[in-house]
């Protein structure tokens, strides 16, 4: 691997929403358009990530390949030659180095995790409701009283295993996933010192940052709530707006959103999260600036006439976006995706390699004879 690497992935348990659509598809999309050529770019497919909350398991399969439908139509170039697209269970490696990792790593930094305790809390407010129904309509006895998984828990070890496998330097991730970034970075340095140099360990945040040539991430909130981002549709449906979405339904979410009765626009994401919200929608749909959407709307009275606004750009994206994705070619798609997995098994499994012969689980290689 000549190039610094890019590492994002695409999530397998469950449907885009425009939260993702916006906050990591589109960046990565326009990421690789910026450094083509200059970077290697791995767009991976941590399904075996799918597992730390309930899903519904008869569809992650085909879910796992629907999600890198979006991607394609949203304009990844996958003909592009530093472009890889691999699914993470058909390379044992991110197992076998996740594992290893774990007795590595610390419970205390573990149980610090913010995403861990923020998941399992929506885990508990939600599991045994009628809305929280992965299954959809299947038998839920035993799923209601379910403990939270160890899984969840020990998550950001495989997702620094994801990282380190292919010594990727650029991890371009949401806010909710910058501490699983610095505790890789952590691990890694922590491996090396103990090791030597086994890893390359992933820049710190405000590189990360700098790198990905946004001052803030992008976090797309709840349309019903718009304290909290927007999250699956099972937690939320009438506040998520999933790409899958007839675009008439979308509308009618948006014409739905909650505002606020102060009466008059303003973009202040403290005391009007809402209307703020709906902006940043209009800023980053119709590809304007933040600045000039403001320009346009701040100081109005109307939240109907807004909401219009809103609801007619997002209604023209999602009827545009499901034609794209619809006009994908499968074929392609999946030779693409077998191919890159032979070539990136090859640089995981010599990265597992060298961490099995450090810790004592193959023999160091012969010396030469004298």
């Amino acid at each position: 691997m000549g190039k610094e690497v890019v590492l994002t992935g695409l999530r397998s348990n469950a449907e885009f929403h425009l939260g993702n659509y916006l906050g990591a598809i589109l960046p990565m999309v326009e990421l690789q358009k910026k450094h083509a050529g200059q970077y290697q770019l791995n767009m991976f497919i941590p399904d075996l990530h799918s597992f730390t909350m309930p899903i519904d398991h008869g569809k992650l399969y085909e879910q796992t390949h629907q999600n890198l439908k979006v991607f394609v139509a949203a304009g990844l170039d996958i003909d592009q030659p530093d472009t890889f697209i691999y699914r993470q269970s058909y390379i044992p490696a991110h197992s076998e180095l996740t594992w290893i990792l774990s007795c590595f790593s610390n419970i205390g930094e573990l149980s610090r995790m913010t995403q861990f305790k923020e998941k399992a809390q929506t885990f508990t407010e939600f599991i045994g409701t009628e809305e929280f129904n992965p299954t959809k309509g299947k038998d839920m006895t035993g799923i209601r009283r379910q403990p939270i998984s160890s899984g969840l828990f020990i998550y950001p070890v495989l997702m620094a295993a994801d990282i380190l496998l292919y010594g990727a330097k650029w991890v371009p991730v949401g806010e909710d996933q910058r501490q699983h970034v610095e505790f890789t970075r952590d691990l890694a340095i922590r491996m090396n010192n103990k090791f030597g140099d086994l890893f390359i360990p992933p820049e710190d945040n405000a590189k990360q940052m700098e790198f990905a040539g946004r001052s803030e991430p992008v976090r797309i909130r709840s349309l019903r709530n718009p304290e909290k981002k927007m999250s699956k549709s099972i937690e939320d449906p009438a506040g998520t707006i999933v790409l899958s979405d007839r675009p008439e339904e979308a509308t009618q979410k948006v014409l739905s959103a909650t505002t606020d009765s102060a009466g008059v626009i303003n973009y202040n994401w403290e005391k009007q999260p809402g209307i703020a919200n709906l902006l940043q929608i209009l800023a980053l749909l119709s590809e304007k600036s933040q600045d000039e959407v403001n320009a346009q709307w701040v100081g109005k009275s109307s939240y109907n006439e807004l909401k219009s606004s809103v609801a007619e750009i997002v209604n023209n994206f999602l009827a545009d976006l499901q034609e794209k994705v619809a006009n994908v070619n499968d074929e392609v798609m999946m030779k693409k995706l077998r191919d890159d997995e032979v070539a990136m098994s090859k640089i995981a499994d010599g990265t597992l390699q060298r961490v099995q012969i450090a810790v004592g689980l193959r023999p160091k290689a012969p010396q030469a004879s004298q």
